[in-house]
């Protein structure tokens, strides 16, 4: 309601009008300290909104430097999100019959990591060429706050995000206008945070919750990124290697044979132990004999992710892939040898006909996750059967819909083992399914290639709920949504300046996801 009133006008107070009350909500306000003190941070803790390239001015060209972004300390901010909870880790521990004046230590606070680039945030004034301006987004999300009580082995949860990918508990951290591609500048930028965070993560935090001092300890979780992202931070070759998977070692023509039977071996210090064999080559190897030794490893990995798979992303690339399959059995591909582009197109537009008049889709330039969720469908595959002459083949398509509807819930629920708890149970007996149909009915498209998100959405899923719990819940949808505010508030809460504009946006954002302002 802060941003869009009922009425449809804008209302969000412009900045100079922020009253003392909501200085408060933004970092900056809490006194705090580290115990022991953060290695390379400043102790100061009345920091707001800080330049993000602070200290590389000189090295960075073409743009004037102080203007493509802005943050927020990560412990600050932090402490600024911790504080906007009070009232939920204080109704926490009074719900679960706890003497607050007893829990002053002990606290764990999970915490969720999302980074996304986005394309074409350009300028829109006036005429002449649209310019394409990229940026990314840093945020964080606070997924859980627990207790571990003197003597007792299991921490006691008070507080559960229970909106884990709402744009509203998805936190802004960092704005920049940088190319995601753009390693040097993303990696000047987000260095800083980075280290910050390492040094959090050896360190105790004490601020004054509910009157009495408390501390907390921190874990981070770096899982809101989609492939591209886990790639460029992890240092792996780009999504087209033949290293297919972010998760495990198998190149794409084993996951084609085997497609169901792998676990998860990778980790960021044997990416940083294989970087360091690429970079030395200590047994004298060919470059093809180095790099299956290091599997695709080939940059310096720069950042921790949570070796996982983004629900959203992965939604989304198994629907462009029966997207592909639909067309390719319009067009009976199975029967044919290498068919003309010009047939290929009409396979394509006729399959958007049908589904623009059966579901009322309109095409996309490119599958976003509405377009991908009603594709999906029972409903979806009944309209494409209308146009698949073969009755084995329809029956095909049926069938691996319906499995996929079944597994579905299990890597997009918060929580599946509440949520869908049978569907939890068959998946590995439904990818099995899955993946035989791939390998006999459509063995036309998946005869030594397979798409990544398709391996990982059968052969990883049920090991990561194991270990996690959960996948759904650590996705990156918070961030994707929070693009669109970041978009909306550029346009509306924003000075037309480039040196104010970043610093507007991210203050405005960070309190849309306030608690306390909800």
């Amino acid at each position: 309601r802060t941003v869009k009133a009922t009425s449809g006008r804008q209302i969000f107070q412009p900045l100079h009008t922020l009253r003392n009350a909501e200085k408060e909500l933004l970092p900056g306000f809490h006194q705090f300290e580290w115990q022991p003190a953060l290695k390379n941070v400043s102790t100061a803790w009345d920091v707001g909104i800080i330049d993000g390239l602070s200290g590389w001015m000189a090295s960075v060209d073409d743009v004037p430097a102080d203007t493509i972004s802005r943050r927020f300390r990560y412990d600050v901010a932090l402490v600024s999100a911790l504080k906007d909870l009070e009232e939920d880790i204080m109704d926490g521990l009074r719900e679960r019959g706890l003497d607050d004046s007893m829990c002053t230590s002990g606290f764990t606070v999970v915490v969720k990591e999302s980074c996304d680039g986005m394309g074409d945030v350009s300028e829109k004034h006036g005429s002449g060429p649209a310019v394409p301006e990229k940026a990314v987004r840093f945020s964080f999300t606070i997924m859980s706050i627990s207790i571990r009580l003197e003597g007792e082995d299991d921490g006691i949860t008070i507080f559960q995000e229970q909106k884990p990918n709402s744009e509203l508990s998805c936190r802004p951290l960092c704005l920049m206008f940088v190319d995601e591609s753009d390693h040097e500048t993303l990696t000047a930028i987000l260095g800083p945070v980075i280290a910050e965070r390492k040094a959090m993560m050896e360190s105790r935090l004490i601020i004054s919750v509910g009157g009495l001092l408390r501390s907390f300890r921190f874990f981070f979780r770096g899982t809101g990124y989609d492939e591209k992202m886990v790639r460029e931070m992890e240092g792996l070759e780009a999504s087209g290697s033949t290293y297919i998977c972010t998760l495990c070692d198998s190149t794409r023509a084993e996951a084609s044979h085997n497609m169901v039977l792998h676990s998860i071996t990778r980790s960021h210090e044997e990416n940083l132990e294989r970087y360091e064999i690429w970079r030395t080559n200590p047994f004298s190897e060919s470059a093809d004999e180095l790099r299956d030794r290091v599997k695709g490893v080939s940059a310096k990995p720069f950042m921790e992710t949570q070796p996982t798979l983004d629900a959203l992303h992965c939604d989304i690339g198994n629907a462009t892939e029966f997207y592909k399959i639909f067309q390719d059995e319009i067009g009976e591909v199975y029967l044919k040898t290498n068919p003309s582009r010009e047939e290929r197109r009409r396979w394509r537009s006729t399959l958007d006909k049908q589904l623009r008049k059966k579901m009322k889709l309109k095409p996309v330039m490119r599958m976003n996750g509405n377009y991908a969720r009603r594709l999906m469908t029972r409903e979806a595959v009944e309209a494409v059967c209308e146009l698949v002459p073969s009755e084995e083949r329809r029956e095909t398509l049926r069938k691996l819909m319906d499995l996929y509807l079944q597994m579905k819930p299990v890597w997009r629920s918060t929580c599946p083992a509440r949520d869908c708890p049978d569907q939890l149970c068959q998946y590995s007996y439904n990818s099995q399914q899955f993946a035989d149909l791939l390998s006999t009915m459509l063995k036309y498209r998946y005869d030594g290639k397979i798409t990544n998100y398709l391996h990982k959405t059968l052969a990883h899923v049920p090991e990561i709920v194991e270990r996690d719990g959960s996948i759904g819940a650590w996705a990156s949808e918070g961030n994707e949504s929070g693009n669109k505010l970041f978009r909306r508030f550029r346009k509306m809460n924003a000075r037309q300046s480039k040196t104010f504009e970043l610093e507007d946006v991210l203050k405005h954002h960070w309190l849309y996801t306030s608690k306390y302002l909800q």
